[in-house]
């Protein structure tokens, strides 16, 4: 089943989702993809995961860790699925990121990974873009990198687990304008789904809501305003944005 929250005429739903992405409402009502606004279907904390794919490390030059490389998003930075995002002035390199989300149904601590799984709400997808000309040192990540107001995509539903039998074995893609840019399997991941729900849980308490990002395998290209840009992961579902410049976003959000 998919989850999925929702805007419509002003307020906010939970909504299930149906076949074509139609949304059903609590008072039955089936409405299209293109008539609602989506949100992000969760807004806790995000752990992502950098350099958790090893030939996305081997083409950036780093070598693959040998412990998580995990750093925290802001909520601000959430964005949803059919919405816009945006490039900042003057810089030469921003880059999507297709990522798996893990995201957590129910308060995990010190959680063993056999039991890991349990403790999830489901599966979602975000594109973890990066505003490259920043970034100092992978293993230092900066935040002006990642975490800028609505530059992470994230939807366009949560998915249940029971319709994931295996998140070991799903294809992530990303296409710009259309055009296919990136392939590759969640099977390359360094530190899989159960080890990071007990590595996190671990030190600290994580809450339903919280959502796991699983970092990108290689491919990565640039992208710029205009361009829209669709991430897939195989079953789970597929998230599309369109990028427009730092004074478009904003002259539009300072719009009543």
């Amino acid at each position: 089943m998919k989850h999925a929250r929702i805007r419509y005429q002003g307020t906010m739903h939970a909504v299930t989702v149906e076949a074509g992405n139609a949304v059903r409402l609590a008072d039955g009502r089936l409405l299209g993809e293109r008539q609602v606004e989506w949100l992000p279907p969760a807004s806790g904390s995000m752990f992502a995961l950098g350099l958790n794919y090893a030939d996305h490390a081997a083409e950036l030059a780093f070598k693959a860790p040998t412990e998580p490389l995990a750093f925290i998003k802001s909520r601000g930075a959430y964005t949803g699925h059919n919405q816009v995002t945006w490039c900042p002035d003057n810089v030469a390199y921003m880059h999507y990121e297709c990522e798996l989300v893990a995201v957590i149904g129910r308060t995990a601590r010190n959680v063993g990974r056999d039991d890991a799984l349990a403790y999830l709400a489901g599966y979602t997808v975000c594109n973890d873009y990066a505003i490259r000309d920043y970034l100092e040192n992978y293993y230092r990540p900066n935040l002006r990198v990642k975490n800028r107001d609505a530059t992470t995509p994230v939807g366009p539903w949560i998915i249940t687990p029971d319709e994931v039998p295996d998140p070991s074995r799903l294809t992530l893609r990303t296409w710009i304008d259309g055009e296919l840019k990136q392939e590759g399997t969640t099977a390359d991941m360094i530190f899989d789904i159960p080890f990071l729900v007990e590595y996190f849980s671990s030190f600290m308490t994580l809450q339903p809501g919280d959502m796991i990002a699983t970092g990108t395998p290689e491919g990565l290209a640039d992208v710029v305003p205009g361009n829209e840009v669709v991430v897939e992961v195989e079953g789970v579902g597929r998230l599309a944005n369109r990028i427009v410049s730092e004074a478009e976003f904003f002259a539009n959000r300072a719009r009543p």
